[in-house]
């Protein structure tokens, strides 16, 4: 089984992910450190459990989840893997951060673009990529089908969803990745959000007031 380690960091309290699996390999999902001590608890749990670092991954390239990839980059030489469509995103997001009045270095260009119903592995682990646009044009989701869980980004929330005033959003394309991309998983599947507590495919269908299953 894979485990799938948490950690809240930034003043967004966006979620980050370590994905371990059975080898001690580990994939890391949006790193969000950004305070020097968030970095340095970050460096220190992959030290600490001498963890082989496999690759990095933004599901989506909004400032808050990719303010740790120059970090990644420095200790591993690691660039990220991501959706071409979110390759704007990621350009400007230095300019977001100036806006917020939260400076950092600019992320290193993408090692290769990701592609809808790709397949990754690392050890056992395998994972399915899931083109799902609507918080941002290149939003995609992880899926582990043998394990059912889902990183999902900002996707999909617990009782909620991804905000889409931010640009390249659209709320119609958001609910749309939803119905047809999300909610035909099995009701089983864990959700691991970018933001908040984990939920449910199942409990997302019965009770999420944005997007409901269809009736």
């Amino acid at each position: 089984m894979t485990e799938i380690h948490q950690f809240a960091f930034n003043p967004f309290q966006e979620n980050t992910y370590l994905l371990i699996n059975a080898q001690n390999e580990c994939l890391i999902i949006d790193p969000g450190c950004y305070f020097p001590e968030e970095q340095q608890q970050f460096l220190d749990f992959i030290g600490k459990r001498k963890l082989k670092v496999a690759g990095l991954i933004n599901t989506h390239a909004h400032l808050d989840h990719i303010f740790g990839n120059r970090l990644v980059y420095v200790h591993w030489k690691l660039k990220p893997l991501l959706h071409q469509a979110e390759l704007p995103v990621l350009d400007t997001a230095p300019f977001s951060g100036q806006m917020y009045n939260i400076p950092f270095e600019p992320s290193p260009y993408p090692e290769r673009f990701l592609t809808d119903g790709e397949e990754l592995a690392f050890g056992n682990t395998r994972l399915r990529l899931i083109w799902a646009p609507g918080h941002s044009p290149g939003s995609i989701c992880l899926y582990n089908e043998a394990e059912k869980w889902l990183i999902g980004g900002d996707v999909l929330f617990r009782e909620s969803i991804g905000r889409t005033d931010l640009p390249g959003g659209d709320f119609k394309t958001l609910e749309t990745s939803i119905r047809q991309r999300l909610y035909v998983l099995p009701d089983e599947v864990v959700v691991y959000p970018g933001h908040g507590p984990a939920t449910t495919i199942g409990h997302e269908k019965q009770h999420n007031p944005f997007v409901r299953a269809a009736q």
